[in-house]
């Protein structure tokens, strides 16, 4: 079982990115391939599911990522493949806060999601995700506060939603406005 892998971003393709370690390209399902950027090093968290047929990979940006998708698949009916939409489509403290409050309604507008396995996943899981309640609110204020400054600086808002997306959150305040300005020098 793989934990993490750490290497460079060869390819982004619409639900993958292949990661290239010492010559050797890794195929590695994400839920939001587009965090990454080619030709730049990432250290992604690895989930090794083997069937059967097939072996497969799925890559996660920070480890509260594949925590939660560890949870979700190890819900009755829910497998990787309908885990990574969840994820992609949802915050984390907004999925969890959903199963905790028993919101159905929010849980069915992921993708392959109904009425009897948001209620499997709300049995499963309600109580199990604490955790992850409040992970997500400072990752909203650094992007606002980035913004902020980068408007300060006179850029445009459709060029900072452009470049935000590729900026390292976990970065201070300091470093991600750094990253950010070298973005646009590109």
């Amino acid at each position: 079982m793989y934990s993490y892998i750490k290497g460079k971003v060869t390819e982004i393709i619409s639900n993958a990115i292949v990661v290239e370690v010492n010559g050797i390209g890794y195929f590695i399902n994400t839920p939001n391939p587009f965090v990454f950027e080619i030709d730049k090093e990432y250290k992604v968290y690895l989930y090794q599911q083997i069937k059967e047929d097939e072996h497969s990979l799925f890559g996660f940006k920070t480890k509260d990522e594949k925590e939660l998708f560890l949870k979700l698949i190890s819900v009755k009916g829910l497998g990787p493949k309908m885990a990574l939409p969840i994820i992609a489509s949802g915050s984390i403290s907004g999925i969890s806060d959903a199963i905790n409050r028993e919101n159905v309604l929010y849980l069915k507008k992921f993708p392959k999601i109904g009425d009897k396995l948001a209620k499997q996943m709300i049995l499963d899981l309600k109580g199990k995700l604490n955790e992850f309640e409040n992970i997500d609110s400072s990752v909203i204020d650094t992007t606002n506060e980035l913004r902020e400054v980068l408007l300060g600086l006179g850029y445009k808002e459709k060029e900072i939603k452009n470049v935000i997306l590729k900026v390292d959150q976990t970065l201070s305040i300091e470093e991600q406005v750094k990253e950010a300005l070298k973005l646009f020098l590109k």
